[in-house]
Formats: structure tokens, C-alpha cells, sequence
């Protein structure tokens, strides 16, 4: 294959990576404005963000081994086909549970798509060309990050065709279209190993016990906490133990598991599935609030909120940048500068929304934002590369796909706890004052939770695994395709 039709290859790649990656934020921003279009409660705005997180949670523990079994091309054309289907669903929907449901697909098929793009990579490229094209991915990665909330934004705001925010959905279109078309004339195919089989009953334990687990969170203020929720919470234990065990038995009955539990028996490993869940919680869920802080609570169109928000994103960029750059150097301690900047920006924030009150604005929050942003992009970068330092070459596979589903577990528990927390504190008839003090409230939750993640930190490997490749969190699926068999 020449070397023109290898790089319009990455390209349809870099198409599905960047549609998860926008429709993973976009709902932050048109959230508010999907609601008053079709109505529903606190709860079912939590859901539309969280559904699609939880849903790729859970996918991930088998997306990576489905195209072991057929091909990732194959694998991954299928889940970019779901995922147009699931993004015109998104687009049509007439009711918040309509909307919801196409969320989880979209959700699940992101699951499929995003394991298959850097095994893909590999198989595309010469081992000459192999670094080129994984540094061509971190820069798009990062600009559809940086973006992804300002195009929602700006979208919502354009109200193309009167679209409204559907377009938010509908842009997707193109995107995949354009995967499709190229994907499927330049990608190498693969039989894949059809003797391989999936853990279908593991699965279902694990898909249970999160959605257990997530569901009392987000909809316990909303039903008045009723004893039944905590019926489901010990539900939820029940169902996770049950995968572990069932994930034990395989293992000792020489069939291949899901998860290879002996990872959890690694100090490193254990603090740093704890500091993803963590980390990712406080991100994600201070970033939705914040949402809902200058929309619902301050008047803000989605245009004027995205751009408010934009220097977090920035920040986000530039810290990414200075830790690719410095992680070989400083290990483990850039970790350490990131979270103490994110303090520094939590810290900025409360004092801000504390002082400036009903007149916040996006140049007033525009210093502790990027701050924050510059401190959290710091971390992206060596997160995964450290906590997987100690891990055995025969257990990467399956702790880089666990460790991808707890990144995406601890986003859907930050959208559920800070979200609920923030609804709660607003009340049934809000006024400015008191969004303002739920923003407060949530920012020194996601303070707490940031200092838990440098106390974790202390307990993580110092330096990044050998030989490891500089990656956004997404990168450890690269990992698992060269452990297929432990996905």
C-alpha cells in the first residue's frame, strides 16, 4: 500500500476517535438546552451525560476482544456504521428516554470503534513510519478535545436549518461517513480468531452491577431516597463480586477471562484504578456543574458557556504539551505539579464564583480556569503509562482495557454524585444565589477529591512503564491489542 492511501487510512481512524471524543462532551454544554426542548427532569440531564460513559464502561471489557474474533476492520466499520444509526437516533429523539437510549448505543458502539483504531495503526503502518502516525493522533486527540465543547457551543447557538441541538448529533454524519467510505477502501483487513470466544455472563454481571451501582445515584434525590435504592446498592455489590468470582473460576479453569484479576493484586496497579476513578469523577462532574452553573443558574446561552469555558480547555492543551515533553524527566512528580495546579485553580474558582457572585463572567473565571485546565492536561499524558509500569507483560492487555472502563466508570460517578449534589443544593424553585452556592459546594467537593488524588499519587510507580509511548488516556487499548487474547 502506498504511502498517500496509508495516511488517508489514519485519517478515516482519526474520524472515529474524534467523533467519541465529541460526543463524549457535547452534552455538557447542549444539556440545558436539550431539556427545554424536550423536557424532563434533573435526572434525565445527568442520564443523557452519563448514559453514554456507563455504557462505554462496560463495552470496553469486550470491544477489544470482538475484534480479536473478526477482524478489526471489520469490528470497527460495524461500530462506526452503529454509531451514524445511534447519532440520527440521538438527533430524532422526542423524549428524554428516546434520547437516553440512543446515548447507551452510541455509547456501546464507541466501545466497539476506539479498541480497533491503534491495533489498526500498527497494522497500517511500517514499523519505520509507526511513530510518525501515533504523533500525527496526539495533536488531534488534544484540538478535539480543546474544541469538542466550543463546536457544541457554537452548534446549539447557530441553530442551523432550525436544528437547534440536534446539530450537536448530526455533525456526526459527515464524520462517519467519511470513515466509512475510506476506512473501507484502505484499511488491511483481517479474519481475525474465530476459535476465541466472549465471556458473554462476566459481561452481564459487570454491565449490571454499574448500572446498580450509578442508578441510585442519579435518581435517589429525585425518588426521596426510598430503602429499595439501597436494595440495588447491595445489588450492585452482589453483581461485581459476581463477575470477580466468575473471572477467578476461568482463570483457574485455564479458560480466558475478561479481566485478569491478578493485576489487582499489585499495589501500583490498585492505587491507580483508584486515582482514574477519582480523578475523572472530580473532572467530569465539576465540568458538567459548571455547565449548569452559568446556563441554568447565570442566563448564559450555550455559545457564551462554551466560550466561558474555553481557557479550561485551553489550559488543558498547553499542560498536555509540557508533560509529553517533560514526563521522561520528572515521572510520577508531573503528576504532582498537575493535581497541585488543579488545587490552585479549584481553590481560584470558589474564591471567584464566593466573590464575584450573580456577576460572574467568563473573563473573571478566565485565569483559575486555565489554571485548572493547564494542572488536568498535565495529567492526561502519563496517567496510564505510570500506573501500568509494574504490570507484567502478560497482564497489559486486560489491565489497560480494565483501566479504560474505570476511566469512563469514574466520569459516569462524577456526573451522578456532584450532579445530584448540585440539584440538591439548588432546590425545587431556584434563585441565582442559590446555584451559586451549589457551584461552591460542588468546587470544594472536587477539591477534596482532587487531594485524595495526590495522596493516591504517592502510592503510584515513579517512573512510566518502558518503552511506553506518550498517550492520552484512550492509549492503553494499543497496549491490549498486543494481549489480545486477555481483553
Amino acid at each position: 500500500m502506498g504511502t498517500r492511501l496509508r495516511w488517508l487510512g489514519l485519517w478515516s481512524l482519526l474520524a472515529a476517535m474524534l467523533m467519541n471524543l465529541l460526543d463524549a462532551t457535547v452534552v455538557t454544554v447542549a444539556g440545558p438546552a436539550i431539556r427545554a426542548d424536550l423536557g424532563g427532569s434533573e435526572a434525565s440531564l445527568q442520564w443523557m451525560a452519563a448514559s453514554y460513559t456507563l455504557a462505554m464502561a462496560v463495552g470496553l471489557l469486550t470491544g477489544g476482544r470482538l475484534g480479536d474474533m473478526w477482524g478489526r476492520r471489520r469490528v470497527l466499520l460495524a461500530g462506526e456504521a452503529g454509531f451514524l444509526l445511534a447519532s440520527l437516533a440521538c438527533a430524532a429523539a422526542w423524549s428524554p428516554e428516546a434520547l437516553i437510549v440512543a446515548r447507551v448505543v452510541q455509547g456501546l458502539c464507541a466501545a466497539v470503534m476506539v479498541p480497533q483504531v491503534f491495533g489498526l495503526i500498527r497494522d497500517l503502518f511500517p514499523p519505520r513510519e509507526i511513530g510518525k502516525a501515533f504523533g500525527a493522533l496526539g495533536p488531534v486527540i488534544g484540538l478535539a478535545t480543546v474544541l469538542g465543547p466550543i463546536v457544541a457551543g457554537v452548534l446549539v447557538d447557530a441553530d442551523i436549518l432550525g436544528s437547534g441541538w440536534r446539530m450537536v448529533f448530526l455533525i456526526n454524519l459527515p464524520i462517519a461517513v467519511f470513515g466509512l467510505a475510506v476506512g473501507a477502501r484502505v484499511l488491511p483487513r483481517s479474519r481475525g480468531d474465530r476459535t476465541l470466544r466472549l465471556d458473554g455472563p462476566g459481561a452481564a454481571l459487570a454491565s449490571v452491577g454499574m448500572f446498580l451501582l450509578i442508578f441510585p445515584l442519579v435518581q435517589g434525590r429525585e425518588l426521596g431516597w426510598p430503602g429499595w435504592l439501597l436494595g440495588l446498592s447491595v445489588g450492585a455489590l452482589l453483581s461485581l463480586g459476581g463477575f470477580v468470582i466468575r473471572q477467578r473460576a476461568r482463570s483457574a479453569a485455564g479458560r480466558v477471562p475478561l479481566v485478569e484479576l491478578s493485576v489487582l493484586a499489585k499495589r501500583s496497579y490498585t492505587a491507580g484504578v483508584g486515582f482514574t476513578l477519582v480523578f475523572f469523577s472530580a473532572i467530569v462532574g465539576f465540568s458538567l456543574v459548571m455547565s449548569l452553573l452559568l446556563q441554568l443558574g447565570l442566563g448564559f446561552g450555550p455559545l457564551r458557556a462554551s466560550l466561558a469555558m474555553a481557557p479550561w480547555a485551553v489550559g488543558g492543551f498547553l499542560g498536555s504539551g509540557f508533560a509529553a515533553a517533560t514526563m521522561a524527566r520528572l515521572g510520577r512528580r508531573v503528576l504532582h505539579l498537575g493535581l497541585a495546579l488543579m488545587v490552585v485553580g479549584l481553590a481560584g474558582t470558589y474564591g471567584v464564583i464566593d466573590g464575584v457572585g450573580a456577576e460572574l463572567t467568563g473573563w473573571s473565571l478566565a485565569p483559575v480556569l486555565l489554571v485548572y485546565g493547564l494542572g488536568m492536561g498535565m495529567i492526561f499524558v502519563p496517567l496510564f503509562d505510570i500506573i501500568m509500569a509494574k504490570v507484567d507483560d502478560g497482564e497489559v492487555g486486560s489491565a489497560s482495557g480494565l483501566l479504560e472502563s474505570f476511566q469512563q466508570l469514574g466520569a459516569s460517578l462524577g456526573v451522578a454524585v456532584l450532579g445530584t449534589v448540585f440539584f440538591s443544593t439548588v432546590g425545587a424553585t431556584p434563585l441565582v444565589d442559590d446555584h451559586l452556592l451549589a457551584a461552591r459546594q460542588v468546587t470544594l467537593i472536587a477539591l477534596g477529591l482532587t487531594v485524595l488524588a495526590f495522596l493516591l499519587g504517592f502510592l503510584l510507580p515513579r517512573r512510566a512503564r518502558e518503552a511506553a509511548t506518550p498517550t492520552t488516556p484512550e492509549a492503553p487499548a494499543e497496549a491490549a491489542r498486543r494481549e489480545p487474547a486477555l481483553i
